[in-house]
């Protein structure tokens, strides 16, 4: 580093872009659309209530409550893929999981905006495991403080593993990305605690 240049700031994750073979992420794909109850929740905005730009699904242990943006969401049972995804995250990341967010953006108009996963349910560090499957979209980090933003390409089979300080000091977000017509699904491994 050059005398009197400070360091950018890096958010703690692990990166693997070919995580698991394409003809693998294609199959989980077909059966994640087949196996999973999608539903379209809806979110207060200061505009009135609109349809979150996207479906989700919640699964996990019994137990494993989840709330954000005031959404409730109670989990329905592993489905066989999602468990079996799941078990492959935790040998990779050495981390246990007892819950998972699924999105599933059907197209590139199909977005989510900046957040940052803190809810207390969390803890203070969480290793959050993304895996993507589908359509390549891009995944912005933005550090809170220096406003540096850090972006990799979401490749179909692709695992991305947020760690330590991560949320805390970082938002992230899918923007809408127009010309991409190919659906893709996000699944997003976390431990809940108990409420």
């Amino acid at each position: 580093m050059l005398p009197g240049v400070a360091e950018l700031p890096e958010p703690e994750v692990d990166w693997y872009p070919d995580w698991l073979s394409a003809a693998t992420a294609v199959d989980m794909l077909e059966r994640l659309r087949e196996e999973v109850v999608w539903k379209q929740d809806s979110i207060g905005t200061p505009g009135g209530v609109k349809l979150l730009p996207r479906l989700t699904a919640w699964q996990g242990e019994p137990g494993a409550v989840y709330v954000y943006s005031g959404i409730r969401n109670d989990p329905l049972p592993w489905s066989s893929t999602v468990r079996m995804l799941k078990d492959l995250a935790e040998e990779t990341t050495g981390a246990r999981f007892n819950s998972v967010l699924l999105n599933r953006y059907r197209s590139g108009n199909d977005s989510m905006g900046w957040h940052a996963d803190r809810e207390p349910e969390l803890g203070a560090t969480p290793v959050i495991a993304s895996v993507s499957l589908g359509a390549t979209r891009r995944f912005d980090l933005r550090h809170n403080q220096t406003g540096v933003v850090r972006a990799f390409e979401l490749t179909s089979g692709s695992l991305l593993v947020m760690r330590g300080s991560t949320q805390a000091q970082w938002r992230h977000r899918v923007p809408k990305a127009p010309a991409v017509q190919g659906e893709r699904i996000n699944l997003t491994f976390r431990w809940v605690s108990s409420q």
